[in-house]
């Protein structure tokens, strides 16, 4: 197994276990059992958001990384490999950081077109290593 591919699964991992942490803590914090806070930017709303944006992305991004680290991935992969897994945590910073969910933001922005990008190519890359 490679090892970026692993280290790289277990951020991923961590990454969505704290945030669903942190969305338990805050909850208890609030008094806010279920459902978003009624102030649409609070904190809570913030990392509800980035804890299931994360939760969408971060599974198949691990299988992906884990097909490529089994296999031996070219540098070209480990490196796109290494971006994704910056931009899912740029997307958290942009999503928890700025004060409102409502306003762009560069982290955000980077964020999530380097998601795409990165997951497109991982994807690509996929088909063309059978």
């Amino acid at each position: 197994m490679h090892p970026v591919a692993l280290y790289c699964t277990a951020a991923l991992g961590g990454l969505l276990f704290l945030l669903g942490l942190s969305v338990s803590l805050l909850r208890f914090r609030s008094g806010v059992g279920a459902g978003p806070s009624d102030e649409r930017n609070s904190l809570l709303n913030r990392v509800i958001r980035a804890h299931a944006n994360t939760a969408e992305f971060a599974p198949f991004l691990a299988v992906i990384f884990l097909y490529f680290g089994w296999r031996g991935p070219s540098s070209l992969v480990v490196n796109l490999i290494i971006a994704a897994t910056i931009c899912r945590f740029l997307i958290v910073v942009g999503l928890v950081a700025w004060p409102s969910l409502g306003r762009p933001n560069p982290a955000r922005f980077v964020g999530a077109l380097g998601t795409y990008l990165c997951g497109a190519a991982l994807c690509a890359a996929m088909v063309a290593s059978i």
